[in-house]
């Protein structure tokens, strides 16, 4: 509603502008004009890109013309710069998925939880049901009280160590699916609405930029501290290229909410894993994992992007998430709401 009213006003400041242009003023021949009007344009322009990147008009208005300038060439210019729409989508479809949390009172379902209530099962659990192939992944995780519920306890059920965004930026990521969008930047987007979540939320954010397991770029966005927006630009842009590994991000994850834990003693934050590929871990590993989780009790999301087969049972993925789902249609920003009422 927020985004659409700004496009409202927007749409009649540029008519408003139009009007009083096209009137004939003394002295000003039409060349001049034609200049204000670039003008307002661009202006209109600038400020639509700043609301897509979280920059308020308010905001605007505060900061200085020189750092205004050198902000509004960066986001022009970003390599991102293109898919600002589907950011700010995102972010539309993320504050509409945390008014209806906020309005949820104890005792509503706002939260997920393991267990084997067959009236709670969240959808994509009972997708499971659909394919024969995974019936019986289904009736395992059923009968060892394993699947994924809506928890009906209220707001102290929900997760409330840090957000820390898995972002693949292997090579693969770099194509593009509907409407022209790149795997990167369906992801990208969807971990920044995730940043504003945190920070609603009170709760510290990390991107995790990763591929080989050599390539790894941590951003850390602390609940204590403004959220720079050179810092989030940067992990917008930044993209490492090369092939995929699962092991490192998540040790990093694992590492940080471990730190959460003996410096703060929080528990329960949440992982979200964007990737696009599949890709072993050691038997070691995986048991380090998995002791490390039971103690930290962290949850651990997956989106399988532009891939279904990365989210079919048997993958590694399916086996490192708690909750897993693929999504295809990267002009679909809905595809992620679960996660927003979730986390």
């Amino acid at each position: 509603r927020a985004m659409e009213s700004a496009r409202a006003h927007a749409r009649q400041t540029a008519q408003m502008a139009g009007e009083a242009l096209a009137v004939p003023l003394p002295g000003m021949p039409a060349a001049a004009r034609g200049g204000v009007a670039k003008a307002v344009a661009a202006a209109r322009e600038e400020a639509a890109l700043m609301r897509a990147w979280g920059v308020g008009s308010g905001e605007l208005e505060r900061m200085p013309f020189e750092r205004r300038a050198r902000l509004a060439e960066r986001l022009r210019t970003s390599r991102l710069a293109r898919w600002a729409e589907l950011i700010g989508r995102f972010r539309q479809m993320a504050e509409g998925e945390r008014a209806r949390k906020v309005e949820n009172a104890t005792g509503e379902l706002i939260g997920v939880t393991l267990g084997d209530d067959l009236s709670r099962v969240i959808p994509s659990e009972l997708a499971h049901l659909g394919l024969t192939e995974l019936r019986a992944v289904f009736a395992a995780r059923y009968a060892a009280g394993e699947l994924m519920l809506y928890d009906s306890q209220g707001e102290q059920a929900t997760g409330r160590g840090a957000v820390i965004a898995c972002v693949d930026t292997s090579h693969s990521m770099y194509e593009a699916g509907p409407g022209g969008i790149t795997r990167e930047a369906w992801a990208k987007a969807c971990a920044l609405a995730l940043l504003d979540q945190a920070r609603r939320a009170g709760r510290d954010f990390v991107g995790i930029l990763f591929s080989a397991a050599d390539r790894l770029q941590v951003f850390r966005f602390p609940a204590d501290e403004p959220a720079d927006l050179g810092r989030t630009l940067d992990f917008a842009e930044t993209f490492l290229g090369g092939g995929t590994s699962y092991q490192r991000p998540l040790s990093a994850a694992g590492e940080l909410l471990r730190e959460e834990f003996d410096d703060a003693a929080r528990r329960r934050g949440d992982i979200v894993m964007l990737t696009d590929d599949d890709c072993g871990v050691t038997e070691e590993w995986m048991r380090d994992w998995n002791e490390t989780k039971r103690l930290l009790g962290f949850r651990v999301f997956g989106v399988a992007i532009g891939t279904p087969r990365v989210a079919e049972a048997g993958s590694v993925l399916e086996a490192l998430c708690d909750n897993l789902r693929s999504v295809e249609d990267f002009t679909d920003v809905h595809a992620a709401a679960d996660l927003f009422r979730v986390i």
